[in-house]
């Protein structure tokens, strides 16, 4: 087989060697525009397991790797004159130069032809090459060439930042942060050889205009960071290695991604490896690492289908298939740090202090939890348990373990819950007339003694006409009250449980059949129930051509429904409700005014995000008014539409902190359901970045929901300072006892259990126990066996 790798960075080195170990009768060249060990930049990094993978896929290019490597275990935070620092990381570093020598030196041994200081322009000029792979680069000339083909998206991130290099030594990754007059800076430094550490700066594009980077050169740039982090380079200088870039250096990422990798062009095949198909951002170190688990990938596929041009194709499909998973799995963790540091500044550095920023820095990217933590450094993440239970009010007990911070109270007017679980209000249909039933009883019932600290019931409608199903209950009755009453009185008669109430109207998704009949669909004569007229922000059709058409509201209309609503808080009062939450959000009533897709009226209700806001406001003034003053109400809103048009994230912040103005205590953030167009990106706690900007930007507590499963979510949630509580939905359904299961599973032995459920605590905490250490390799062996 004839191999050309255009680019001669790790990906084209690495997979030219690896092909040509495969079989030394490949015919492989390397063409490289730059001169024979010459390279830009300064150091690169990558983990002890794509080490592990590199000594199995060739052992001599991984001992060269390991005699040059610097490696290290630690990070460290330099944040408002502390320094705090963290092990169990396993971070490996070398130089990118002596990288590529001890590449270009392995394939020149296996035989690789390597061609330097030639420029391609196309894949014509290889017409016997049975591959190309095209590894050059992010602004890859192939990828371009047929973009309509590869379909890349290309997205340029708003910070800069620039590469730099220092002799001063630093045994850690670390992490600097200074504040000027104009804001934040951060530095993200490492060393990688004997003398030598990588110094990368980063700042938003604003605080680099502002101090007049955008107009320096790079020996302005280097003096004006010299002197920004004077203390920590304590008279080292700065190095720059960016003579191929004009001007200051400064860049902004860009982030790559294509749907297709690879193409056939006669009898040439082309593929796409490492930033030419894909790119990671520096925040967790991972452009090398995926440009060599390329090179890996592709390599076994070729050892495995075979090497004949006809098995070509089959061989670059499954090397796309086997790659995408785990590439995609890495962009959306550098994903999520790039964020965090493109934030950071406006969102945590002003509020958090040292502990929890430094928290924040290691959960960034959410590959790594809670327990993952306690897993790298148990001693670090001990002291910060310790640290945010003293914070929270929770008692220290001399020599006891701290208290997960999942399991700290939370005070919130003259309420205080004992932990941050919230059962989430979940529609169970079963209501009569309104009323809850002995169904409502048992449900709540069982969930207040399954260790929560709140209970919420499911929107409880404020009139017949706002019910969403003729199933669900109301509060527009004196007689619903008093079944509410009934159930309020037995969770704090036979629990520790604070129960709130969620209240709303349905508005365009009314009078629809309950849940496991059809959702959103209308109501059928034939079932013995008639719909009834619905009313909504603007007339509307929730399901295209097959719900009711609502009719726009008039403002007597309005005041009718706000006066339900006062209604039915003055009845949550007197049913002796803990808690009261405002449905604001998914489509229904109030939520159909904050949208723009739902809301296309023309008077002083519709229109800027303001006067859309202007009607939920007045509900929610009159349900604070009817509401006593000691009590806390919470809003839940969509933060997000997912239909281009719709609520962003961004409108989410003003629309909290209108709430929070009027007086609102916490904002639950859930997201969707406003229109079936959306296109929701789902995944683990999948909505709680609105949760965590709403509580930065909008300086209100927050309440995070969505594919929240464990304790670990929570407990990383939590100290994080992403939310202040979690609400708990699919989890409470399974298991009414999910809170102190969870307590089980991490080995929280304090928590309160139900006096007559108290036998059954400490078997289940064993059960945990035996698994955890059956996960460990550590049952039914003997003491001294090795594991």
């Amino acid at each position: 087989m004839k191999v050309v790798c255009i680019g001669g960075g790790p990906a084209g080195l690495y997979s030219a060697l690896l092909l040509k170990r495969l079989d030394a009768r490949h015919d492989i060249t390397v063409v490289e525009r730059n001169r024979p060990y010459d390279t830009f930049g300064w150091g690169v990094v990558f983990s002890d397991a794509t080490m592990d993978n590199m000594r199995r896929a060739d052992a001599p290019t991984a001992e060269a790797i390991e005699q040059a490597f610097n490696h290290w275990d630690d990070i460290e935070l330099h944040f408002k004159g502390r320094v705090i620092r963290s092990g169990g990381h396993g971070f490996i570093g070398i130089g990118r130069k002596r990288l590529l020598n001890i590449l270009q030196r392995r394939c020149e041994e296996l035989g690789v032809q390597l061609l330097f200081e030639r420029e391609v322009s196309g894949e014509e000029e290889f017409p016997d090459a049975d591959l190309i792979v095209a590894s050059d680069g992010i602004n890859s000339r192939i990828r371009e060439r047929h973009a309509g083909h590869f379909e890349p998206d290309v997205v340029a991130r708003p910070n800069r930042y620039v590469w730099l290099g220092t002799h001063k030594r630093f045994d850690a990754f670390t992490f600097i942060f200074e504040r000027t007059e104009h804001g934040w800076f951060q530095a993200h430094v490492y060393q990688f050889d004997a003398d030598t550490s990588t110094f990368i700066v980063e700042c938003p594009e604003s605080v680099w205009q502002a101090h007049g980077l955008d107009r320096a050169d790079q020996a302005e740039t280097i003096a004006f960071c010299e002197r920004l982090f004077a203390r920590q380079l304590d008279g080292a200088r700065l190095m720059a290695n960016a003579r191929h870039l004009r001007g200051s250096a400064w860049l902004n990422f860009q982030r790559v991604r294509c749907e297709r990798w690879w193409l056939t062009r006669g009898r040439c095949h082309l593929v796409l490896m490492g930033d030419a198909v894909h790119t990671a951002h520096f925040a967790i170190g991972s452009g090398t690492k995926l440009a060599l688990e390329d090179a890996i990938e592709l390599a076994q596929r070729v050892g495995e289908i075979g090497s004949a041009p006809e098995r070509l194709p089959q061989v670059l499909q499954a090397y796309q298939e086997a790659r995408a998973v785990d590439v995609a799995r890495l962009q959306n963790a550098a994903w999520n740090a790039m964020e965090w540091f493109e934030v950071c500044g406006r969102r945590y550095c002003e509020p958090f202090e040292p502990e929890q920023l430094m928290y924040s820095l290691l959960t960034r990217s959410q590959r790594i939890s809670h327990e993952n933590l306690r897993l790298r450094d148990p001693s670090w993440l001990q002291g910060y348990e310790r640290w945010f239970a003293a914070r929270a009010g929770a008692p220290t007990i001399a020599g006891a373990s701290p208290v997960p911070p999942m399991f700290t109270p939370y005070g919130v007017r003259g309420i205080t819950l004992e932990n941050r679980v919230v059962v989430s209000p979940m529609a169970q249909y079963s209501a009569i007339d309104g009323r809850p039933t002995d169904h409502h009883l048992v449900h709540l019932g069982a969930r207040a003694l399954g260790g929560a600290a709140l209970v919420l019931t499911e929107m409880t409608c404020v009139s017949a006409e706002g019910r969403i199903t003729p199933g669900c209950p109301g509060l527009y009755e004196d007689a619903q009250a008093a079944a509410w009453r009934r159930i309020v009185d037995w969770v704090h008669g036979n629990s520790r449980a604070k129960i709130g109430v969620q209240i709303g109207h349905s508005g365009a998704k009314g009078s629809t059949r309950r849940g496991w009949d059809g959702i959103d669909l209308p109501l059928r004569s034939e079932d013995g129930e008639s719909n009834w007229p619905l009313r909504s922000a603007s007339a509307q059709q929730y399901l295209e051509g097959i719900s009711q058409w609502s009719r726009a509201m008039t403002r007597a209309d309005m005041i009718e429904v706000l006066e339900q609503f006062a209604a039915a808080t003055r009845r949550a009062t007197a049913a002796g409700f803990d808690w009261l939450e405002l449905h604001c959000a998914h489509g229904y009533l109030l939520s159909s005014f904050i949208s723009p897709l739902t809301n296309r009226r023309q008077d002083a209700y519709g229109g800027t995000l303001a006067a859309r806001l202007r009607y939920p406001l007045e509900v929610f003034e009159a349900v604070r008014a009817a509401w006593p003053e000691d009590r806390p109400i919470s809003v839940r809103i969509s933060a997000n539409d997912w239909v281009d048009g719709g609520i962003t994230p961004a409108d989410a912040v003003e629309v909290a902190a209108a709430f929070a103005a009027a007086g609102a205590d916490l904002i639950d953030c859930s997201s969707g359901q406003v229109s079936k167009r959306e296109r929701p990106v789902y995944g683990r706690m999948f909505q709680t970045p609105f949760a965590d900007r709403i509580r930065q930007e909008a300086g209100i507590p927050t309440i995070a929901v969505g594919a929240i499963s464990e304790a670990d979510h929570v407990n990383s949630i939590v100290a994080a300072g992403r939310a202040d509580l979690c609400a708990i939905a699919r989890p409470h359904l399974a298991n009414p006892a999910w809170t102190l299961n969870e307590a089980a599973r991490i080995g929280y032995t304090a928590i309160n259990w139900p006096k007559p459920y108290r036998a059954g605590q400490a078997p289940l905490e064993n059960q945990w126990r035996r698994e955890a250490a059956s996960r460990t390799g550590l049952v039914g062996r003997s003491p001294g066996e090795r594991p």
